[in-house]
């Protein structure tokens, strides 16, 4: 007949069958760049998109081995959140510069007259 594992006496940390899995080696890194991507700096947004679904990849492949989900979990959403920032940002930029140009354009040939 097998018993349940007991707990750890009074004292003693409880590792092992009641323990937690280590996190992802990059969990904080994500997370720190999925923040930074929406507070500081868009450039930064893809790469913390890139690692985050790389680790999540790894975290669900390691069958409950490792953990830090929740960290990569958010780090990966923000950096989703800030790169599509980033491509309308750019949008934005491309289209006035465009209709700058254009802009230009049509004023200077209607001042030849």
């Amino acid at each position: 007949m097998s018993y349940p594992p007991q707990p750890p006496p009074y004292g003693y940390p409880a590792y092992g069958a009641y323990g937690s899995q280590p996190d992802h080696p990059q969990a904080t890194t994500i997370l720190i760049l999925g923040i930074l991507s929406l507070v500081l700096c868009q450039l930064v947004g893809p790469f913390a998109w890139v690692m985050g679904k790389r680790a999540l990849n790894e975290i669900d492949a390691s069958g409950g081995a490792i953990g830090g989900r929740g960290n990569v979990n958010a780090g990966y959403i923000c950096g989703i959140i800030a790169t599509v920032l980033l491509i309308l940002s750019l949008s934005v930029v491309v289209l006035v510069v465009v209709l700058g140009v254009l802009g230009v354009l049509e004023g200077s040939s209607s001042s030849s007259y």
